[in-house]
């Protein structure tokens, strides 16, 4: 079976946390990853290198990698330059994420360039995207599958409803579609897969604990 085959028509759980959060430790992010496989998961999508080596080493379950680096006037920051490809494929992670929108990357890479690392190392190349257009650029580039990470988090895209349903729909016939961002529910996952995803990632609606609480306590009347 394929790598694709192995995730189509499954759920991908996001195992991250907030920066700072009791949760923020490779040990923990590594035992919700194997919760996550023992649920039924079929990847985790995992960010940084002290966690993927820590997920990688407990899971057998496909790993997306991901290294979150902001660089000063520059807008990706998802896996954004070549130095966080490889460092991904080095922790072991079979599928890396990247930014695969139009903006300028820091260190001046051309997409083509980042699915030929990719390749190059035998691993799987993800193209988080937030337009058609970008999604149009990643499959001409050579990228494995697409996924709809962005739509919603860039200018452009700023305000459009998630999930980005109308994307996945748009998307899905023309290749490996992958939904992610706002799903929050089994009914949601369930409507993104009609809509053509081949696979859908959920993250805060199950491993943010931090974001679960404060959602319950907000509606708590918390007595005295």
């Amino acid at each position: 079976m394929s790598l694709a085959d192995s995730l189509r028509g499954g759920l991908i759980v996001s195992v991250q946390a907030w920066r700072g959060s009791a949760l923020d430790d490779p040990h923990v992010i590594a035992a919700m990853a194997q919760a996550a496989q023992e649920g039924g998961a079929v990847a985790v999508r995992i960010a940084g290198l002290d966690d993927l080596r820590a997920v990688r080493a407990r899971v057998a379950l496909p790993v997306i990698g991901l290294i979150k680096r902001e660089y000063p006037g520059f807008e990706p920051y998802i896996t954004p330059t070549l130095d966080e490809v490889r460092a991904v494929i080095a922790a072991g992670a079979e599928i890396v994420a990247f930014d695969s929108t139009r903006r300028r990357r820091p260190d001046g890479a051309e997409l083509a360039s980042i699915v030929e690392t990719i390749h190059a190392a035998g691993r799987f190349a993800l193209a988080d995207c937030a337009t058609s257009a970008d999604a149009f650029d990643a499959r001409a580039a050579g990228a494995d599958a697409v996924a709809t990470t962005l739509c919603g988090y860039t200018a452009e895209t700023k305000g459009v409803p998630l999930p980005a349903l109308d994307l996945v729909r748009e998307l899905g016939p023309r290749g490996f579609t992958i939904c992610e961002g706002g799903v929050r529910s089994p009914l949601e996952v369930r409507a993104a897969l009609d809509a053509g995803a081949a696979a859908v990632v959920v993250g805060t609606a199950i491993t943010n604990v931090d974001w679960l609480v404060r959602e319950f306590a907000g509606s708590a009347d918390r007595v005295s």
